[in-house]
C-alpha cells in the first residue's frame, strides 16, 4: 500500500514561518502568511522546516526553494532526492553550476558534486549516501 502525506508545508521565507494544510484545499498562491500576509509558497510534504532561529537553515531552504525546487516526493517512499541543507553545500553546487554550465536548479539536486564535477551530469550514485538511498552504481 502507497502512503504520501497529503498535508503540505507552505513557507514564508521572509517570516520564516511554516504552515501545513490539506493539498488541494485552497490554491497554493491564495495561502496567506500568516504573519505577513503575503502569498506562501508550497513547499511540499517531505520538507523538514528549520528553527526559526536556524540562519543557516533558512538561508540554505530560501536558495533551494528559490531556485525552483521543492520537497514533493513520490509514492512509496520515494522522496523528493537530494537537497542541501547547509549554505556550504548550497556554495558547492553553485559552484558547480558555474563551472559545468548546469542549470542551478539542477546543480542543487546533485547528491555528490565532486563526482558530477569528474563523470558530467549523470554521474553515477556512490559512497555512503547512494547506499542510505539504495542507488547503485551504473
Amino acid at each position: 500500500m502507497c502512503f504520501y502525506s497529503r498535508r503540505m508545508h507552505f513557507v514564508c521565507l521572509d517570516c520564516r514561518t511554516a504552515v501545513k494544510r490539506t493539498a488541494g484545499a485552497q490554491a497554493p498562491g491564495d495561502i496567506p502568511c500568516p504573519r505577513c500576509r503575503r502569498p506562501l509558497i508550497d513547499a511540499g510534504a517531505d520538507l523538514a522546516v528549520p528553527r526559526r532561529g536556524d540562519e543557516a537553515g533558512w538561508r540554505a531552504l530560501d536558495a533551494v526553494l528559490r531556485a525552483g525546487l521543492t520537497f514533493h516526493g513520490g509514492c512509496c517512499g520515494t522522496g523528493p532526492g537530494f537537497r542541501p541543507r547547509t549554505p556550504r553545500e548550497v556554495r558547492e553546487r553553485l559552484a558547480l553550476a558555474e563551472r559545468s554550465g548546469m542549470p542551478v536548479k539542477d546543480a542543487l539536486a546533485v547528491a555528490e558534486p565532486s563526482v558530477t564535477d569528474r563523470y558530467g551530469a549523470n554521474a553515477p550514485a556512490c559512497g555512503p549516501r547512494a547506499r542510505k538511498t539504495g542507488q547503485r552504481n551504473g
